[in-house]
């Protein structure tokens, strides 16, 4: 499993960032995320194709709305090159919240949004080395090509561009123009069985697609511990991060959780995270995220494999709501579990 496996790294100082970086690619994983939470991933995804020679490298996700297209694909040139043709471009909306009160940026219709950015990006990388590049006016972006040609070296024709989802609509976008999904970290073993693989179908076949040529990686956060209990309640705040999101509580209405997630929401609008935690149910914490046994993890990670090209493995933690040892020793967790390669050294990464 260790050749299809991903990780998420963030910023960090410079020793531990490359020591991070070298151990993923060290285990044999297939590629690292870059995430955009507090910081745009591109000066990490740059410094990670300076310290590896083998892993994919992609940012998952960046903001689509809160730069121009045209610096979008330029990140992505730049860092193609550096990396010698190992970046994946991950763009997603992320949440109105965040675009607009945070960044001050256009949200409008995030799906249609997101086709424009796509689209234009997808031109700038294809076309800015050839002189092909036409004019482009859209509802929330215009381009003027005039007298712009990209220079330098490109390493290929085309970046793959993977795009995030949660609800139906994503899923068939990203299988329509995009060149693979990246799942959502609290999407059910349910969900991806009964609904990713025929939106994806369905998407892939209105665009005249073959699943062959789309890359599905499915995100999970998992909590492995011998107290299955204790795994259980450290992953509660993770998902009450989540099922605080005003946006997301018809997703988690479709699964039963309606009720706990408004109840969620309200307790994060007033404030009180604490009150926020205590009102996810156990029964929603297992529906959401992978928590307990060593071997209870492994059976429905090893199910969620089935459904997928590659996974990515994460810790609960989200938004602070671990301590910091915490969320290290789930980290080591799935390492031993999942990374049965061992470093030039000979330890057990």
């Amino acid at each position: 499993m260790t050749a299809n496996l991903w990780t998420v790294l963030e910023s960090m100082p410079s020793q531990e960032f490359e020591r991070a970086v070298r151990e993923a690619e060290d285990a044999g994983l297939q590629g690292i995320w870059i995430p955009q939470l507090f910081s745009p991933p591109f000066p990490a995804m740059a410094a990670a194709a300076m310290v590896s020679t083998r892993l994919r490298i992609g940012s998952g996700v960046a903001l689509a709305f809160t730069r121009s297209p045209v610096e979008t694909a330029l990140s992505a040139l730049e860092i193609d090159v550096l990396s010698g043709g190992r970046t994946v471009l991950g763009l997603g909306t992320s949440i109105q919240m965040v675009n607009e009160k945070l960044h001050g940026a256009v949200y409008g219709k995030p799906l249609a949004h997101l086709r424009e950015v796509v689209r234009l990006v997808r031109d700038v990388i294809e076309q800015g080395h050839t002189g092909e590049l036409g004019a482009f006016k859209g509802r929330y972006h215009s381009l003027d090509p005039s007298g712009f040609r990209l220079g330098g070296p490109r390493v290929r024709k085309a970046i793959p561009i993977y795009l995030p989802a949660l609800f139906e609509s994503s899923i068939r976008l990203a299988a329509e123009i995009g060149d693979g999904l990246a799942g959502h970290p609290v999407w059910s073993l349910r969900w991806v069985d009964n609904e990713v693989r025929r939106l994806l179908d369905e998407g892939l076949a209105a665009a005249g697609r073959k699943r062959e040529g789309f890359h599905v990686n499915l995100w999970s956060y998992v909590a492995i511990d011998a107290d299955k209990r204790r795994a259980i309640d450290d992953a509660r705040g993770t998902l009450a991060f989540y099922s605080g999101i005003a946006q997301y509580e018809r997703y988690f209405a479709a699964h039963g959780f309606g009720d706990a997630a408004r109840a969620v929401a309200a307790a994060t609008a007033k404030g009180d995270l604490l009150a926020a935690r205590a009102a996810v149910p156990d029964e929603m914490v297992t529906t959401f995220m992978v928590a307990g046994t060593r071997d209870e993890v492994r059976e429905r990670i090893e199910k969620l494999g089935r459904a997928a090209d590659s996974l990515t493995l994460v810790p609960p933690g989200t938004g602070g709501t671990l301590p910091g040892e915490r969320v290290r020793a789930y980290q080591q967790a799935i390492v031993e579990t999942f990374y049965p390669a061992r470093g030039p050294q000979g330890h057990r990464l």
